[in-house]
Parts: C-alpha cells; structure tokens; sequence
C-alpha cells in the first residue's frame, strides 16, 4: 500500500497525506454484517463527560468482525478487502463453502481469492487461525485470544504483529508489539501473519479539519486554563506548571507514573515487562 502525497495547493495540503487504497475492492460492505453505532461524544449513561476531546464526526455503521474463528474444518473464499472507519486495519469479506459470509481482520500478503481456514491442522500462511499449541515456535502471529474461546483480544491493529517465542506445558512465550513476553494458553487461537495495512503508521493527517471528521474534538493545554479547572492553570502570563512534575488534570503526574494495580492477578502471565524489567 503505497501513501499519496499533495501538492501544496494550501497551508494544510502541504503536509497531507492518504493511503491510495489501491489494494482494497471497489464495492459497498455486506449488509448483513453491519450494525448501527451510535454517537456517544465521550459522555456517560448521566450525560456527564468522562472520556474527553471526543463528539462530532462523520456518521458510520459498524463491521461485525469475526474474532473467534470458531468456524472451524470449513475454507473459505476471500471475496473482497475493504476499508473500515472503525480501526486502522483492513478487513477481508470471506465467504465459507456452506454460503455463510464474515469478515475478518486482513493480514499482509491476503489478496481476493486466497482460502483461508480455521483448523489446528491448517497450514502456516497468512489469514489461517489455529490453536497457539499447533503453531511452530518463531511464527509471526497477530489476532491472539487470551481466553479460550472468547475473541482475540491481542494485536489487531495496523502493521502490529506478534511472535511465539517458546512453548512449556500449557502455555506459550508470546512477544508482544510493545515488547513485552507474556504467558497464553495453548489452546487459544490466534492467526498466521502480520497485520496489513502497514503504512498507516506514515500518513499525516495534515489539517485539524480531519480530525474532526474522524470525531475528535480538540485537546488544550493545561497551563492555559484557569487553576480551577486544572493543577497547571492560572498564574500572570506565561507560568510554570507549578508542580514537581506535570500533571493530569486530576491532578495525578503525568510523566512515568504507573497506573497498574501492584496486585493485578494477571502478573504471573507476564514473563518480561515492556520495559524491559
């Protein structure tokens, strides 16, 4: 996927860029795997803000994305490749020998016309799922279930891909994007290959204009706000933030601080940090 850059017919031109989309197909998403998706604008069932610099945007529908490949022993045919304004991934419209249709995130390398299959004995190319246990170690992966049956919950976005490191019992060494190793059962599923759509990662969005589209509002700095409304605010001009360190508007530092629960029970999965600890 290449990225198209403008001429700088106008200030905010001069730095845009797009995908050209020139691998995905032509064609309108399958209805019957649309669903509506409303307009929360970051507020909560009290109509009180509680996610901000959210709202506005372009209406769309939402893609039912087949997480748990749990259609399993059965190929399937890839029909199309399309855009969806939900994720920074592409997704693959595929259609399984008894008619049924599902869309699945599309990996590097899958084009129209690919059979893909959900089986542990399935073969090792891109777009097939397979339980971890049935993956050979230092296979590229992405699409990772943490409990059996539940969805993959781990790398699914752009470009993201992950690697099986070692396998010891019932669980596997899986390195993860952030660089962190982690503990996962042998019998979840995850799907062979990198995530597509690499290039999203280099596309400038150019204009605060398309942000807006995309249903972000804008973000302000703290230290020109009034103290009441955050701890860098106020002061005579230009003042420091006041603080040892920035912090948050609720007035938690904002730089290195850790938010993980020091007795998360999920500690004992985690082999190695992304920090490198």
């Amino acid at each position: 996927m290449a990225i198209k850059k403008f001429k700088p017919t106008t200030p905010a031109r001069r730095f845009m860029s797009v995908p050209t989309f020139e691998e995905l197909s032509k064609v309108k998403p399958e209805r019957s795997l649309l669903a509506p998706l409303s307009n929360k604008a970051g507020r909560n069932s009290y109509g009180r803000i509680t996610v901000r610099h959210q709202g506005g945007g372009n209406r769309r529908k939402y893609r039912i994305i087949d997480f748990k490949r749990d259609k399993m022993e059965m190929p399937a045919t890839v029909m199309t490749l399309e855009y969806d304004p939900n994720r920074s991934a592409y997704i693959a419209l595929v259609q399984y020998e008894d008619g049924e249709k599902r869309y699945i995130i599309a990996p590097q390398g899958l084009k129209v016309g690919d059979k893909i299959v959900s089986s542990a004995a399935a073969d090792i190319k891109p777009g097939n799922a397979l339980p971890i246990g049935s993956i050979p170690v230092g296979t590229i992966i992405h699409n990772i279930e943490l409990y059996p049956g539940k969805g993959a919950q781990l790398v699914r976005s752009a470009g993201n891909s992950a690697q099986l490191m070692a396998k010891e019992g019932d669980y596997a060494q899986v390195r993860l994007p952030s660089g962190e190793v982690r503990l996962i059962r042998l019998n979840c599923k995850a799907t062979i290959g990198q995530v597509g759509n690499i290039d999203h990662e280099n596309v400038s969005i150019g204009k605060a204009g398309r942000k807006r589209h995309m249903g972000w509002r804008p973000t302000v700095r703290g230290s020109v706000m009034n103290p009441c409304d955050h701890p860098h605010g106020g002061g005579e001009g230009k003042s420091p933030v006041g603080q040892p360190s920035p912090m948050t508007p609720w007035g938690k530092p904002a730089l290195g601080y850790k938010t993980r629960s020091k007795k998360n029970r999920t500690d004992k999965f985690i082999v190695k940090r992304r920090n490198g600890k």
